[in-house]
C-alpha cells in the first residue's frame, strides 16, 4: 500500500476540485410508503393515456436491440407540426433538464479561463449564468459544474418580475449576461408571467435567453412565439408535468435554427431511449386527452386554494399545477413533517425567500379533499398557538 502513488492512497485528489466542492441539486423525495399521498414533486395525478400506453406496450419488442432514431425525427416532425415551425427549429432532450445543462456549455464560457485569457470585458460579456430567484435550483448547479458565474437577481416581494426600468435602475440585472434563464410560470411560486413583460425583458436582451416553460400547459397564455420570432430565444418544454412521462424522461427546446445546431453539435448520441421517444408521439396523437386533464388539475387547483385560504392558509395565485402556501400558525417546516405524520408529502425549501411556505401539488380531487382534511384536523389539535 505505501508503494502506491499519493493520489492512489487519497483517490479524492482525483477529483477536479470543482467537482468536490459542489453542492448537487436535490430532487424531490421519492419515498415508498404504501398509502402516502405524494404532493410534493409536481407529477401529474392521471396517468398517461390508453394510446400512449398501448404504443409503449407495442414497442417492447425485438427493436429493444437496436438504437434508437439519434435525432428524434419523428418526434420532432409532430412538434414543429404543433408550433407551426420546422424541426430546424426543435432539440429533443432526456428531460429539458439535459436541454438546459447543454445550454450553459454551448453558450457560456467558464469564467476563470476565459479571465485568465482576455481579461475582465470578456469575463463580463461571456460567462454569465442568469437568473431570478427564487426559481429552479438546478439552474445554479449547471452553472457550478461548468465553472461559470452567476447573477441571481431575486424577483419581487410577490415572485412578480421587475419591470425593465425597475431593472435598469437597480443594475443588477446583466443585460449582456452570456445565458438569462426565466422560469415562466415561476417555480417554486406559481406565478405566471405575461407575454408582453417576457417579450421586453428579451428585447433588451444581448445574450441568449431561454424561458423555461415546464408549467405552461396550466397557464392562462405562454410565450413559445418569442422562440420563433427572435434570434435569441429558447423556450423550454417538457412532456413529464403535462403529459404524464416523467418516467420516460423527454424534453425539448424550440429555437432558432443557429442556436439549435449549436446545441445539436454537443449533445449525447442517442441521447433520448426509443420508448421515451415513442410514448411522446403518441401523447401528441391524443391531445384531446391531455387536455381534459389539464382543465381537471386547473379546476382542483382552484377550489384547493379556496379550502385552504378557508383554514388560513395564505395560497398565491398559481398557473402551474402547484400552489405556493403560507400556512397559518406554525411554521412552514413544522406542517411538513404534521402532514406526512398523516402520509401526505408535500415539498418546503430552506431558500429564506420561500422557507415560510409549503408547496404543494396538485393532485386528485380526493387526494385535495384528504390534504384539507389532515390540515383540519392538525389546527384542532390542542395547544397549537392561537393567531
Amino acid at each position: 500500500m505505501s508503494n502506491q502513488p499519493f493520489t492512489l492512497r487519497h483517490p479524492q485528489l482525483l477529483i477536479r476540485p470543482l467537482v468536490h466542492d459542489l453542492h448537487a441539486y436535490v430532487p424531490g423525495e421519492q419515498p415508498k410508503i404504501k398509502g402516502l399521498i405524494k404532493l410534493n414533486t409536481n407529477e401529474n395525478p392521471y396517468p398517461p393515456s390508453p394510446r400512449v400506453l398501448a404504443a409503449v406496450a407495442a414497442a417492447v419488442d425485438g427493436r429493444l436491440r437496436l438504437y434508437p432514431n439519434p435525432t428524434s425525427q419523428a418526434l420532432r416532425e409532430k412538434l414543429a407540426k404543433l408550433h407551426g415551425c420546422q424541426p430546424e427549429n426543435i432539440i429533443v432532450g432526456n428531460g429539458s433538464d439535459e436541454l438546459l445543462a447543454l445550454a450553459v456549455r454551448a453558450f457560456v464560457e467558464p469564467s476563470k479561463g476565459l479571465n485568465a485569457i482576455f481579461g475582465k470585458q470578456a469575463f463580463r460579456i461571456r460567462t454569465i449564468v442568469q437568473y431570478f430567484t427564487p426559481s429552479y435550483s438546478l439552474y445554479p448547479v449547471l452553472a457550478d459544474i461548468h465553472g461559470a458565474a452567476q447573477n441571481a437577481v431575486p424577483l419581487e416581494l410577490d415572485f412578480s418580475l421587475p419591470s425593465l426600468a425597475e431593472l435598469k435602475r437597480r443594475r443588477q440585472w446583466d443585460f449582456g449576461a452570456a445565458l438569462s434563464l426565466v422560469t415562466t410560470p415561476n417555480a417554486p411560486s406559481g406565478r405566471g408571467y405575461q407575454t408582453a413583460e417576457l417579450e421586453r425583458l428579451c428585447r433588451a436582451q444581448k445574450g441568449v435567453v431561454v424561458l423555461d416553460e415546464a408549467y405552461a400547459d396550466f397557464a392562462a397564455e405562454n410565450a413559445l412565439k418569442l422562440a420563433l420570432e427572435f434570434p435569441h430565444v429558447l423556450v423550454a418544454r417538457t412532456f413529464s408535468k403535462a403529459y404524464s412521462l416523467c418516467f420516460q424522461r423527454v424534453g425539448y427546446f424550440v429555437g432558432p435554427p443557429a442556436l439549435i445546431a449549436a446545441l445539436d453539435k454537443i449533445r449525447d448520441s442517442y441521447n433520448v431511449n426509443g420508448l421515451g421517444q415513442i410514448a411522446a408521439v403518441a401523447t401528441l396523437e391524443d391531445l384531446k386527452y391531455y387536455e381534459a386533464n389539464f382543465k381537471k388539475i386547473i379546476a382542483t387547483r382552484a377550489w384547493l386554494t379556496a379550502a385552504l385560504t378557508e383554514l388560513g392558509f395564505r395560497v398565491l395565485p398559481s398557473q402551474a399545477n402547484f400552489i405556493l402556501a403560507h400556512p397559518p400558525l406554525l411554521p412552514a417546516q413544522a406542517w411538513l413533517q404534521k402532514l406526512r405524520a398523516k402520509k401526505i408529502l408535500v415539498r418546503w425549501f430552506s431558500a429564506m425567500a420561500v422557507q415560510d411556505y409549503l408547496r404543494i401539488t396538485i393532485g386528485t380531487p380526493d387526494e385535495a379533499a384528504a390534504l384539507v382534511n389532515a390540515a383540519r384536523e392538525i389546527l384542532a389539535q390542542p395547544g397549537l398557538p392561537t393567531a
